[in-house]
């Protein structure tokens, strides 16, 4: 609601659009910023801006008609069970699975151990620093926490792979376990978030069964939807009905997923890998391909810019507590620290004796963007003490790691790339 006038999904929509594409604007006219750093930037000034208001003008209410606006968004269901879907496939679309094999031990050992033993690294520290400034956070919405900041988002990082000259078999181990490290990270997402909502003690044995559940089902239905898609795609050559035939497999799978229990990120990363190799290769005419991948990647550059839009604006729903920013300044090294963990003992393990230069692991670790995917977990969490915390925490992780991060791992693979030269 704002100035007392109800918003429908619609006006919700339009508001957010138009306040990207005028953003979006004034960055590419004047800030010439990456637009996933841009527009964060820009949408954390506006929300400074209202605050700043709101202290000048109190009566205005400008800060609270925001906060109005954006708590009536339900995130969990508008992440969840639509824009995830579409982010997924679209960023699978451009993953190159030849080369993915190649490294396609590390994306499956990260993408589900990895994400695993982050999410407890996150969590036992985050269950420490909150202890330390004074938040008596219960044990399991710290580990919710791990959880929903442990995986990279695909969209962050293959926006950094684009600017960044790293080899085309890292790259798509990086986007690779990206993908699938998000999908598994919502598994566990949901599932130590249902307990933490429950009530109910943890059980790590019924975790693993609905985790196997939900991860296994995903890559079948995936596999299937995927298989089917690519068979009636070879069967034409119509690119506006195969292009509808690729979005009826992104809405159509995911609203699938849901009664059969399967996890619908997980399988349109495998769909999209399906159509965006098998399908590109053997089922479409150039014409086909040309508007399949400028449609996909349409949706993907709007979705992208709303979502970093609102992490932007989130800063004027956080709550003005000192301790916040300092647990959340404090999450920083511990997200990164854990992340690095998570990356080098799992690749020791599976490749023992293997030198890895600096340049793998660096883009792993510092290339490991958290982005609007985290925000939008964390604003799905339901009311109550431990939401402002966590949100909070994961705003300033995300917006260290979009603008931190994402504005100078190019230069830190370039400056790596050199040093290696010479040696």
């Amino acid at each position: 609601m704002i100035g007392g006038l109800a918003l429908t999904p619609f006006d919700a929509a339009a508001i957010l659009i138009v306040l990207a594409a005028a953003l979006g604007y004034l960055n590419y006219r004047f800030l010439k910023l990456p637009s996933s750093i841009g527009l964060t930037i820009m949408g954390a000034i506006a929300s400074l801006i209202v605050v700043g208001l709101d202290g000048l003008f109190p009566g205005a209410g400008l800060g609270h008609d925001i906060v109005g606006f954006i708590a009536g968004i339900d995130f969990h269901t508008t992440l969840m069970e639509g824009m995830l879907s579409f982010l997924l496939f679209a960023g699978a679309l451009h993953v190159d699975w030849q080369e993915m094999a190649r490294g396609r031990w590390p994306i499956l050992v990260l993408s589900t151990i990895g994400v695993a033993l982050s999410t407890v690294l996150v969590g036992s520290g985050f269950l420490f620093l909150s202890r330390l400034v004074g938040f008596e956070l219960p044990a399991i919405w710290c580990f919710v926490f791990g959880a929903l900041i442990s995986p990279t988002d695909p969209v962050s990082v293959m926006g950094v792979l684009k600017r960044a000259n790293v080899s085309p078999a890292l790259e798509a181990t990086v986007a690779g376990e990206s993908l699938f490290n998000d999908g598994v990270g919502v598994v566990i997402f949901t599932i130590l978030l249902s307990s933490a909502m429950s009530g109910e003690p943890f059980s790590i044995a019924h975790a693993a069964e609905l985790f196997a559940v939900e991860a296994g089902g995903g890559v079948a239905l995936g596999l299937a939807i995927g298989w089917i898609a690519f068979r009636a795609m070879r069967s034409i050559d119509e690119y506006k009905v195969e292009v509808l035939i690729s979005l009826a497999v992104v809405m159509g799978g995911y609203a699938v997923a849901r009664p059969l229990h399967a996890s619908g990120p997980v399988a349109m990363a495998v769909a999209g890998l399906i159509i965006g190799n098998a399908g590109v290769a053997h089922a479409m005419s150039e014409t086909t391909r040309d508007y399949l991948h400028k449609f996909w990647d349409l949706i993907d550059d709007i979705l992208n810019t709303v979502l970093f839009l609102l992490i932007g604006l989130e800063v004027v729903t956080i709550p003005g507590d000192l301790r916040l920013l300092v647990l959340g300044l404090a999450a920083i090294p511990l997200a990164l620290a854990c992340r690095a963990l998570s990356v080098v003992l799992p690749l020791r393990a599976i490749r023992p004796t293997h030198r890895y230069g600096l340049i793998a692991p660096v883009t792993l670790i510092w290339g490991g963007l958290r982005g609007g995917i985290s925000i939008a977990l964390a604003l799905g969490l339901p009311d109550g003490p431990a939401r402002s915390v966590i949100l909070a925490a994961t705003y300033v992780v995300v917006l260290f790691s979009v603008i931190g991060q994402g504005g100078t791992i190019k230069r830190v693979l370039e400056h790596l790339t050199a040093r290696e030269a010479r040696t």
